[in-house]
């Protein structure tokens, strides 16, 4: 036999050596191999044969060699893909690549594997999929969700289980899967969701943790994906609803187009902003220190709350400081992926929407649900929110009627049980709730404290606009920049209204107000320098929201309140005071002036190391010097009363020609330039303001029926002109400020 094999080798061919096709007919699967034809021989002639390209190479294995060779690299590599020995013989499967002879010869006939339809990731031995298409197809069920929601699931696992969950994907997919033993968790999902839709990544994970008796984890992975389609609708929900604000009645603007950044600061009671054009006015004496800045992405971030470790925070502000646009904000950009998604779910819950109940009793879960219907789904499904999953802001405190009792107020801390609103309110300010979630509590500095003393909580409170924040939000109000910057220099031309705009609610005001003239007059007309008008607004829009926050009052009481403001505001002024402690004014209305109408505030001080008082002051000190005006001019309009009664002996004789109230702004020019500090000057320019006829037709609500509208400004202007001539030449620039309310 051996000298049979000699002769073959050496009488034939090498193709004749490693194939014929009596072996090819062999295989029998004439569907899965073709032969083609022999090609002739190449006749190589007379000449003598060149051997010198010839390359030597080893003898082929026989097939049974070439099997034992084959399965043994397998077992070494983890059943992939070898590179092939050029002469070597393998014995295929069907289905897979056929065997290439690489030998350069004619005579090779090479078996030619022909098209395969089958699919790659067609599985072995089918899986019958866990799959719910009402939970899974949802347009949330994101590539970035599913990859960290499937590591996140397969995390759980312990070490032994998860070579289970590996062993059993590849037994139903061997060939995407062939080498999973040797893949971690990120390696393992990726060529997951690689192979398969999201839907179906999903659906295989569960199906197989079911499978390997981790129904637990299943579920987890479940309670993951519902979750997730409930933010997505609680996102697009927001979106809908804090995507666009109204600037002025009946139109709306994108949140991004005006929102400018505001901070915050770190701790409470800083007090209102005393600078001012005309005096330096100190605030109370104070051991605090002033509050560090936090910007937008800091104020309530991971890193922030890991610090206090309060899971209540109180945030306070003046009235037009911003606090429900700061809300409205931060809500929004949660939803659009932008900031402070290290909460799961945020819930905007406004005490005006909580007073609905007053008369009934209601669950804080019923008040959610109602609010967000998808939120319900998290009871109906059987699950519940993990530890910082749920953030809840109530907004507006101050708009609640009636006062908390912290001491007989009932213990209740379940979320799913009714009960009253005071009780609910007064058990979340207790911290009766907050063992899973976290809350957040907006609210105006208020008369009565609306924290227990005893709580564990924090405070910060809302900044006023920096210079920079204004010069923000007038580019963005007017997308023009030739006009934005034309509004910027006016502002900043007029002190008092560049001051004033730390208020973003004047801030507002001032740009409705120049964008209006601006489109009305389609020129380059000078823009108004009247900033009494502006006050007068200012005071309006307090007044507007304040009848959405308090029980509604006829005009006459209404007028009464402003009166009684107006009368506060004139006798500190006289004393040269711009605040008091709260113990020196028991007639003085701090619910209304405070909490309701936001005119004036209220803040601690400490002025020893164990002492706290509350003091009380105006919005801001020129707010009160224009409370006092009005009280001025509305007292002779109405009950023809000079308050400046007995009349001061005139100096210098002016005429007597002109309206009857001309009587007051004689005496009221003498009082103020008796006033070498120029306390009186602010009252004095806004009480001419008042005689300007624009500003009196938004104070003619104010005015009694009888009272007559009348054209001061001439006889204010003649009044002004020969008071310049006086013995008081400091104060003539103020007097020239006085000429500009009248806009003349």
């Amino acid at each position: 036999m051996a000298e049979s094999n000699t002769m073959m080798s050496d009488n034939s061919s090498i193709g004749d050596a490693v194939s014929s096709r009596g072996d090819v007919e062999s295989h029998g699967d004439e569907d899965l191999y073709y032969i083609p034809e022999r090609r002739p021989s190449l006749d190589l002639g007379p000449s003598p044969m060149d051997t010198s390209q010839w390359h030597f190479v080893d003898q082929a294995l026989t097939p049974a060699q070439s099997y034992e060779k084959l399965t043994s690299e397998e077992e070494r590599d983890g059943m992939t893909d070898q590179e092939e020995i050029p002469t070597s013989v393998r014995l295929e499967r069907v289905g897979s690549f056929s065997s290439c002879y690489s030998v350069d010869s004619n005579d090779c006939e090479k078996l030619i594997k022909k098209e395969s339809k089958e699919e790659v990731t067609e599985p072995s031995n089918k899986l019958e999929l866990i799959q719910d298409p009402e939970e899974i197809k949802h347009p949330s069920l994101t590539l970035q969700f599913t990859f960290k929601a499937l590591c996140e699931t397969l995390k759980k696992l312990h070490e032994d289980d998860f070579r289970m969950f590996k062993w059993t994907l590849w037994t139903h997919y061997p060939q995407p899967f062939s080498a999973s033993q040797s893949m971690d968790i990120v390696d393992l999902v990726d060529r997951l969701v690689e192979t398969f839709s999201c839907e179906m990544s999903v659906q295989i994970t569960r199906t197989i943790l079911v499978s390997i008796s981790k129904k637990n984890v299943a579920e987890h992975l479940r309670a993951l994906y519902i979750k997730n389609q409930i933010r997505h609708e609680l996102c697009e929900l927001i979106i809908q609803r804090y995507s666009d604000v109204s600037i002025t009645e009946g139109q709306t603007t994108p949140m991004d187009d005006i929102y400018a950044d505001i901070s915050t600061l770190s701790n409470y009671d800083n007090g209102p902003n005393m600078e001012h054009e005309v005096m330096q006015i100190a605030k109370p004496y104070t051991k605090k220190k002033p509050g560090d800045r936090l910007s937008f992405a800091e104020t309530l971030s991971q890193e922030w709350l890991d610090k206090t470790h309060a899971r209540l925070v109180y945030l306070y502000g003046l009235a037009g400081s911003g606090k429900s646009m700061f809300v409205k904000k931060l809500a929004l950009d949660w939803a659009r992926g932008r900031s402070h998604q290290h909460f799961s779910f945020i819930y905007v819950i406004t005490i005006r929407e909580m007073n609905e109940y007053l008369e009934t009793k209601v669950s804080l879960m019923d008040i959610v649900n109602k609010l967000y219907p998808m939120a319900e789904r998290i009871k109906t499904e059987g699950l519940r929110y993990e530890n910082d999953e749920a953030f809840y802001i109530l907004d507006g405190l101050d708009e609640y009627p009636d006062e908390f009792n912290f001491m007989r107020t009932e213990i209740h801390s379940n979320a799913t049980s009714p009960t009253t609103i005071k009780v609910l309110l007064t058990n979340i300010l207790r911290g009766r709730f907050l063992s899973r979630s976290r809350f957040m509590v907006t609210s105006r500095p208020q008369t009565e404290r609306c924290a227990p003393w005893d709580g564990q909580y924090d405070e910060i409170e809302m900044c006023s606009f920096s210079d920079e924040n204004k010069d923000e939000y007038f580019r963005k109000r007017f997308k023009d920049p030739n006009q934005a910057t034309r509004v910027i220099e006016h502002v900043k031309s007029i002190k008092t209204l560049h001051i004033m705009c730390c208020l973003p609610l004047f801030c507002t005001l001032l740009a409705d107000e120049y964008q209006h003239v601006l489109r009305e007059s389609r020129t380059e007309e000078k823009l108004p320098t009247n900033i009494t008008y502006m006050y007068t607004k200012l005071l309006l829009k307090l007044l507007h929201i304040r009848k959405t926050r308090a029980p509604a009052i006829s005009p006459e009481e209404e007028l009464n309140l402003l009166m009684d403001l107006g009368k506060f505001a004139f006798t500190l002024l006289e004393k040269g005071q711009f605040h008091i402690r709260r113990s020196k004014s028991p007639d003085f209305c701090h619910t209304e002036a405070v909490n309701r109408s936001g005119i004036c505030v209220q803040y601690t001080t400490s002025p020893f190391v164990l002492s706290h008082e509350d003091v009380v002051c105006f919005l801001h000190p020129t707010v009160q010097e224009y409370m006092a005006a009005l009280y001025a001019y509305l007292s002779f309009r109405n009950h023809d009363k000079n308050i400046f009664d007995p009349p001061l002996k005139p100096k210098f004789r002016l005429s007597t020609k002109g309206h009857r109230i001309m009587e007051l702004y004689k005496a009221a020019v003498e009082k103020s330039l008796q006033c070498p500090d120029g306390k009186l000057d602010m009252f004095l320019r806004f009480l001419f303001g008042m005689g300007c006829k624009t500003n009196q037709k938004l104070l003619l609500p104010f005015h009694k029926p009888s009272a007559e509208i009348l054209d001061l400004a001439k006889d204010c202007a003649s009044l002004i002109k020969k008071s310049q001539g006086s013995k008081h030449p400091d104060r003539s620039k103020n007097l020239n400020c006085c000429l500009e309310e009248l806009e003349m």
